[in-house]
């Protein structure tokens, strides 16, 4: 998926019970009759962040043990609740549903409230449990669920409604592009390809088919394809959901003046708070990328006046708050940030500022929201999702650098995105192996793809590998897009480029 926000994130409902184990194919709570119980909205914010940090003080106890420990740890606590992947790359593009014949429309899912509209979806199959199209529904509502919740017990969920809408309606393209949501969510992104073909095959215009193909072929590096997808979407289904990826596959292209010209005629049609407030943070993220952070800010303020408890656009904000000097509105921002959701994104931009800062006990702090990031990987493994990414770019600055380059290794076996090339670069070049960095580097670099974090990690390497000139390019380069990409790395940038000037 696309390196954009989540969608909007439902405040917490009223019910927090834990859902309870469902043997049968179908979702939480269900009946024998095959309805479904009103509740099944999961455990709290709450009890969620409060098991991450239980399995944090764990972690920080038997440090030595590292993920490994951590994980059997942790077992026990993922039923309680966890943090589901999509922080730190993964996060979203869109809360469209597929179409469904029956009690919800998309709509509904994609500008209301998620767990109302899981509620009605509950309603109707306990009256017509035999509808397919809302089971299909249902499963992707889950999906968006657990994502935009932090809720990974939600999964299993999905695939037991969508297993069930495919066992009444074998091979319906609802259920298939659910299923290859649910792979993508799952980062099982040759899967999630899969089931968008097989989907599109029986309906070449399912939007969510049609999106989540998108998103796989980009996952996976294949930029060509996915800009032929991109176009291919735009001319059967035009609408936010498309618009999005296909300017970013343009910004990974390089090409940030068509991606920004999209966005803001996506913005010029978006009418949903929902809509609105995605739509704007892509494009104030879109503005930091490239150093513009009063633009930025003012992205991110539009997004908020749609939707004030908008998480991405809380954690942008607070990000080009810090870039842009204000340290002390960036960390009240972030603190708000990770203390409902701790995901591996805001927590090391937290604990990166604790550092900057410097004042008595923020090592310590800082440290504490590192052990977070472990946590939250051992839970979402434990939850069956693949974390190598998240893993390698949070333990080659601040954790395991053996790690690091074990995690980006199996996930450079699985992808070759300029992602993964990017952190099996940095992984190689914390554990001195510079010159197998290098290639690695370029890749992350090649598509044009304007990221001052790539063009940072190529000049350190560069430097490490004795081009110096090479190396005060890029770390030039770097500092010039997006002087605050990072509050330890955009310092460190500065120091080895002021050396390297030194020594002309």
């Amino acid at each position: 998926m696309p390196p954009r926000t989540t969608d909007s994130t439902p405040e917490r409902p009223d019910d927090d019970r834990v859902p309870s184990t469902d043997p049968e194919p179908g979702i939480t709570g269900e009946r024998e009759d095959g309805a479904t119980s009103d509740a099944g909205l999961g455990p709290g914010a709450d009890q969620r962040v409060a098991a991450v940090r239980r399995a944090a003080d764990g972690g920080r106890r038997w440090r030595a043990l590292h993920l490994a420990g951590c994980a059997v740890l942790l077992a026990a606590a993922v039923t309680g609740g966890a943090v589901a992947v999509g922080g730190v790359r993964d996060r979203g593009a869109g809360v469209d549903a597929v179409s469904a014949a029956g009690a919800l429309s998309p709509g509904d899912l994609a500008r209301g409230d998620l767990d109302a509209g899981i509620a009605s979806l509950q309603k109707h199959l306990r009256a017509q449990p035999k509808d397919y199209g809302s089971w299909a529904t249902l499963g992707v509502a889950y999906v968006e669920q657990a994502r935009t919740k932090g809720d990974p017990s939600r999964y299993p969920q999905a695939q037991r409604a969508l297993k069930r809408s495919a066992g009444l309606e074998p091979g319906n393209d609802q259920a298939l592009a659910g299923q290859a949501a649910l792979a993508a969510a799952r980062h099982d992104f040759p899967g999630a390809l899969t089931h968008a073909d097989r989907a599109l095959k029986q309906n070449p215009y399912n939007e969510r088919a049609l999106c989540t193909r998108i998103d796989a072929l980009v996952e996976l590096g294949r930029y060509d394809d996915a800009a032929k997808a991109a176009d291919t979407a735009d001319d059967r289904r035009p609408g936010i959901p498309v618009f999005t990826r296909y300017a970013y596959v343009h910004e990974l292209r390089g090409d940030v003046r068509t991606a920004r010209e999209v966005l803001e005629r996506a913005l010029s049609s978006a009418h949903a708070p929902a809509d609105v407030a995605y739509v704007a943070t892509a494009l104030g993220q879109l503005a930091w990328n490239q150093g513009e952070y009063k633009t930025a800010l003012g992205h991110y303020a539009r997004a908020l006046a749609a939707d004030d408890a908008y998480l991405p656009a809380l954690e942008g904000r607070a990000r080009a708050q810090a870039a842009s000097g204000d340290r002390t509105a960036a960390v009240r921002g972030l603190e708000q940030v990770v203390a409902r959701f701790p995901l591996p994104g805001p927590l090391v931009a937290l604990g990166e500022l604790y550092e900057d800062r410097g004042a008595d006990g923020d090592r310590a702090k800082a440290g504490d929201q590192y052990a977070l990031v472990d946590a939250w990987t051992a839970l979402a493994r434990a939850g069956g999702a693949n974390t190598d990414l998240e893993t390698a770019m949070a333990a080659a600055d601040h954790g395991d650098g053996k790690e690091a380059l074990r995690a980006a290794r199996a996930e450079w076996d699985r992808r070759h995105s300029v992602h993964t090339a990017d952190a099996l670069a940095w992984a190689l070049h914390v554990n001195g192996r510079d010159e197998e960095a290098l290639p690695y580097a370029r890749r992350a670099t090649a598509t044009g793809y304007r990221n001052a974090v790539f063009l940072y990690h190529r000049g350190v390497i560069e430097r490490a590998t004795g081009d110096e000139r090479a190396a005060r390019a890029h770390l030039k380069a770097a500092l010039d897009l997006n002087p605050g990409f990072s509050p330890l790395g955009a310092r460190e940038a500065r120091t080895a480029l002021k050396d390297l000037e030194g020594n002309r």
